[in-house]
């Protein structure tokens, strides 16, 4: 081959190579200018206004927030619907009878007199019984009038009584006044001295006690002990018992405060209580010592069992009305107090229903013979 054509062919080569190397440095060229354009376009966006970083921070914390140690959790306890008709509340009338249990905590008035060293009261019969829970603040009160006016002549004339023993009293009357009916006592089944809860004062001088002179100290402050003077002149329409200063039922001390600072009968409250369930506003109120909270539950009379809400972690007290329902009392801000066995009992009511009856009957020499 001759040397003129191995030159041309180098001469070509080169040509071809150095065109290649020149669209190369063009196109990196481009690239350079298309990236340095786009990074030159690019605009800082600007935070939303409705983008609020303490609003996150907010719902942040409240998501890790631990919870209220002072809430109150309300859980849901299971009695029996037939409790109802067993409590401290209970309304017993000429309307609503009382189903004994014939489970009643009853003591002996006299034996605990004797056992308590308490001396400033007296029994028309040592055989008088009354329900446990009545007995303390009884003796309080009594006690606590004795140590004002040095007085010893309250004596006790009617307490607990038996179904039988009542109706013998209810004959008694309708055969002294020739009437059908009784305005002064009360049939058998609906006196509340079946319950146990009730009480009725005389005094040894002339009995005939009228809440006046020293014992009006006891009618203006029996609810401060947890009672009531169940048959007032201003509630007879209500009640239909005439006015009887003498007698006292026992409620509980919110209960007695709340009564009679609202003057109202037994009969008034309980429609009241009805106005406050737990799904609603419930009665918030206080006395000179604690705060309380009460509201009514229905009872499921389709079932066999009602549930009831009650407070986690604070006292509480249940008690059937005689009804309809239940009402719940919540000693706000109070511990459960262990030895208290009052919602206990009231549960074990529902156990064996059989048993014998403690007779007590009332006699005694007191003018107005036997009321209620």
């Amino acid at each position: 081959m001759s040397k003129k054509r191995i030159s041309k062919e180098k001469s070509i080569r080169h040509a071809k190579t150095t065109t290649e190397i020149v669209i190369s440095l063009v196109l990196l060229g481009s690239c350079g200018l298309f990236v340095k354009n786009a990074f030159t376009d690019i605009t800082k966006v600007e935070q939303s206004p409705y983008f609020d970083n303490n609003n996150i921070e907010q719902d942040l914390m409240t998501q890790t927030t631990e919870p209220d140690p002072n809430q109150v959790i309300y859980e849901s306890l299971s009695v029996e619907t037939k409790n109802k008709f067993y409590g401290d509340l209970i309304l017993i009338n000429r309307d609503h009878e009382y189903f004994t249990s014939f489970n009643e905590d009853l003591v002996n008035i006299y034996d605990m007199n004797v056992e308590n060293n308490c001396h400033c009261f007296s029994i028309v019969d040592t055989s008088y019984t009354i329900l446990r829970q009545v007995y303390g603040p009884m003796s309080k009160m009594i006690q606590d009038f004795y140590d004002i006016y040095a007085n010893d002549t309250l004596e006790i004339y009617g307490s607990y009584r038996t179904k039988e023993f009542q109706d013998e009293l209810y004959q008694k009357d309708l055969a002294s006044t020739g009437e059908s009916d009784s305005k002064r006592v009360a049939p058998a089944g609906f006196s509340e001295h079946e319950s146990g809860l009730a009480f009725d004062f005389t005094e040894t001088e002339n009995y005939d006690y009228n809440g006046e002179g020293d014992f009006a100290w006891l009618n203006a402050n029996c609810y401060k002990y947890g009672f009531i003077v169940r048959y007032t002149r201003s509630k007879e329409s209500i009640t239909k018992f005439r006015d009887e200063p003498w007698h006292f039922r026992y409620v509980g001390k919110p209960h007695a405060y709340y009564m009679d600072s609202h003057d109202l009968c037994l009969e008034e409250y309980i429609d009241l209580l009805r106005k406050y369930p737990y799904s609603g506003e419930h009665l918030e109120f206080s006395d000179d010592k604690n705060d309380y909270e009460i509201y009514f539950v229905a009872a499921d009379d389709s079932s066999e069992k009602t549930s009831i809400p009650v407070p986690n972690g604070e006292r509480y007290e249940i008690s059937g009305n005689n009804v309809d329902g239940f009402i719940v009392t919540v000693y706000k801000g109070q511990k459960p107090i262990v030895e208290e066995v009052t919602t206990k009992e009231f549960e074990d009511v529902s156990g064996d229903l059989s048993g014998s009856e403690n007779e007590n009957g009332d006699s005694g020499d007191q003018s107005e013979d036997d009321y209620e």
